[in-house]
Parts: C-alpha cells; structure tokens; sequence
C-alpha cells in the first residue's frame, strides 16, 4: 500500500540517492558490441517512478532516450503468450535460467532437446519473435510496436533506426544462435525474418517515463493503470514477473534478487525496469554497464533504494 510516509522520503530523498548512485557508473562503461550504444553518455542517471495513485517521480537523466534492447523481451514473451497460448509458447522455450552469459549458447548444444532455457536470454528471445502473429516481418512488427504503444499509452513511440542498423550489421553471435535453432528446429521460418523482427523490437526507443508506465501496467497484474482495464491476463503477467525475478537481470539475477528484491528487466542500453508490486512501476537509465551487462550506477540506485524503503518481496 502506497503511504505519503513513503512517497515523502522519496521525494526528499532520491536526489541525493541518485548522486551517489551517479559515482558508481565510473566503475562501467557503455555497451560496445553495438556500436552505436557506445555513444550514450557514460555518467548519465535518471529516474522515474510511476504510482498507482497517478503521482509520479523523475529526477536525474529521465529524459534520455535510450532503447529498450533486452527490457523488449519481457513484452514479446507476453504478446506470444496472448498468441500462442502458454503450451505454444513453453514447446519452444523453456522455463529455467541458465547460469551463462545471455548470449550463450552452450546449453542449446549440450541439454536435450535443445530448447532455449527461457525467453529472456537472446536464443530465447528470438525463438519467441518467431512466435508473434504476423504474415510477415514487417506484420509481426507492427503489432509488436502497436502492443508497446498501447501499454505506454504514447501513440508516438517508435524504433531508433540507427540503433537497429548497428545491432543488425554486427549481430554476429545472434545469427549463430538463429541458425542453430532453426537446425533444431525451434524456428521454422526463415533466419533473417525472425532476426529482423528481434532487432526491431530491441531498438524501440523510450525514456524513464516509457519504461516506469511498462512496469506499472506489470505491477497491476495487466490493468491499465488509468482505466483499470485489463490489457494483459494476469496469469501471462505472473509468468513474466517469475522469469523477471529468476532471469531478468542476466547472470546476476540471483544477486539482484538477494540485494534488492523486485521483478526486475535490464537491458544493455542501460535501461533498468522494475516494479514494487501493487504500488509502483520505475524506469532507471544509466549507460555504464558492468560485467554482467547490468547498469551499474542504475542497480546501485535501486538496492539503495529498496533497503530505505523495505521493498524487497522476499
């Protein structure tokens, strides 16, 4: 339950928060295997926090853009679930985490039957772009875009086009895991169909603000937070949110889990999604990641901020 206790200290106090937080991003570095990512600015933080009660919260860097990458992930997996159904879904991907680097695909080669353990990692991920409706790239797009537009409530929201181009042209590691799939038989359309339609919906371009409504829509079981309308079934949410908490931080979701204890979506722009169920959706972005591909200066802020306000749901 939100309490004005609460949202008072927040208020007060994510200023100074997020200064200190800001230090840390000295420690990473933006991500460099997409060369256009490695513009960002290294030092930027910022913030929003959506409450269910309509009130809202940014300081910092809240109005960078950035794209989404890896936070994408989450709302493909649930656009496909709301096509497929959870059985059409779960016999191509598979519910565990991994333990290895995202972009992995020693288990795809060594655990039978060769299913990409779940939809966060990128096999995973693209094995559910395959699944989204669509007679074509371009179709699956649009929806995908669409869903986005529709969760955020910004009819404008739309893809930066450079970093797609970038992504695409040294998606060297993705193009193996495609067609290894495809060799087992997890996709059955063509590669570079199902790959155009991944780096497109990694490359959606929003800001704190985009990201905080996101996770508030998550927060409330699927219900537009406005209207109260159910955009998502509940129960496709609950499944998201478990992938968040086991999955959702690449290798170091365990961690996360432990020092911070929210459903949490990074991705490697230096986005951060999280949600305190029930009562908030927050959008973190800064470009600095660490080894594990996370926002460093972002998780920071978030474990602080969690410990003052005893969010965690362990």
């Amino acid at each position: 339950m939100l309490t004005t206790n609460e949202w008072d200290l927040l208020s007060q106090r994510l200023p100074a928060w997020l200064e200190d937080s800001r230090r840390e991003a000295a420690h990473g570095s933006p991500a460099s295997y997409i060369p256009e990512l490695a513009h960002a600015p290294a030092d930027a933080l910022g913030i929003t926090i959506a409450a269910a009660d309509g009130r809202e919260l940014a300081f910092g860097d809240s109005g960078l853009p950035f794209t989404l990458q890896s936070i994408s992930k989450v709302f493909t997996l649930l656009l496909a679930l709301m096509d497929q159904g959870e059985e059409g879904v779960f016999r191509k991907v598979g519910m565990e985490p991994t333990g290895d680097d995202f972009n992995s695909m020693l288990k795809l080669e060594l655990v039978e039957p060769g299913i990409p353990f779940n939809p966060l990692i990128n096999a995973g991920a693209i094995a559910i772009s395959s699944l989204i409706r669509g007679r074509t790239p371009a179709e699956k797009s649009e929806r995908i875009l669409a869903f986005f537009r529709e969760l955020t409530g910004d009819l404008n929201l739309g893809y930066n086009e450079q970093v797609r181009a970038s992504e695409a042209a040294t998606a060297h590691r993705n193009r193996s895991l495609a067609y290894f799939l495809k060799d087992n038989r997890v996709l059955e359309e063509e590669v570079e169909e199902v790959l155009d339609v991944y780096f497109r919906h990694c490359s959606i371009e929003g800001t704190c603000r985009h990201i905080a409504r996101l996770a508030l829509v998550l927060a409330l079981n699927g219900k537009d937070p406005d209207t109260g309308r159910e955009l998502v079934p509940r129960r496709y949410v609950q499944i998201a949110k478990s992938f968040m908490i086991s999955c959702g931080m690449y290798n170091a979701s365990g961690e996360f889990a432990i020092k911070v204890g929210l459903p949490a979506k990074s991705g490697v722009a230096g986005g951060i999604l999280a949600l305190v169920p029930g009562r908030y959706g927050i959008g973190v972005v800064g470009p600095a990641l660490n080894d594990k591909g996370n926002s460093v200066a972002g998780v920071h802020l978030l474990q602080t901020m969690s410990a003052a306000c005893d969010w965690s749901i362990f």
